[in-house]
């Protein structure tokens, strides 16, 4: 992952109180942490930075699209996504990300990196299934889907007459 300067907030200069950040994604972005699963990206994240006497309080929104592969028929299209994220930044002796809500800086730090947390929150923000919109109405029409149909209307196949003793046998038993 490349460090990239835009998403570092220096908070050494920022006064006591709320700051806000607004942040636009794009797939550039996102190839930086080698995630190469959108094909196109169009998210705006917005900060709240409150700085406080001995800690820090950051708020993140997230809304906009990302354009991903359906599951069930393959077709790209654009999904919405919606996310939030409460992070809690306190100073310790040693640098300590392992809470989720917590980020523990070490002592004469003076700016923190938000890039991991957007990308988290953006990442984990999508659903685990993405199902196009036109499949779960019926509108979406593909030529696979159609194919199917048409030869699900062609059943003019002969049964074999041997099943049909086997089917005899089964009502027999019962």
């Amino acid at each position: 992952m490349k460090v990239n300067k835009k998403y570092i907030i220096p908070f050494i200069g920022l006064k006591l109180g709320l700051h806000d950040f607004d942040f636009q994604l794009d797939k550039e972005f996102f190839e930086s942490f080698d995630y190469d699963e959108f094909n196109e990206v169009g998210l705006k994240v917005e900060l709240q930075f409150e700085k406080k006497e001995i800690f820090f309080e950051l708020n993140f929104k997230m809304s906009g699209f990302v354009e991903v592969p359906c599951d069930v028929s393959n077709e790209l299209f654009k999904l919405k996504v919606e996310g939030d994220l409460r992070l809690i930044v306190q100073f310790s002796d040693e640098f300590n990300d392992d809470d989720i809500e917590i980020l523990y800086l070490p002592h004469g730090e003076y700016q923190v990196d938000v890039s991991q947390y957007i990308y988290d929150l953006s990442v984990l923000s999508v659903p685990i299934k993405r199902v196009h919109p036109g499949i779960a109405d019926g509108s979406l029409k593909l030529d696979v889907i159609d194919k199917l149909e048409e030869n699900n209307s062609k059943s003019n196949i002969e049964i074999d007459p041997r099943w049909d003793k086997l089917k005899a046998l089964i009502t027999e038993n019962k």
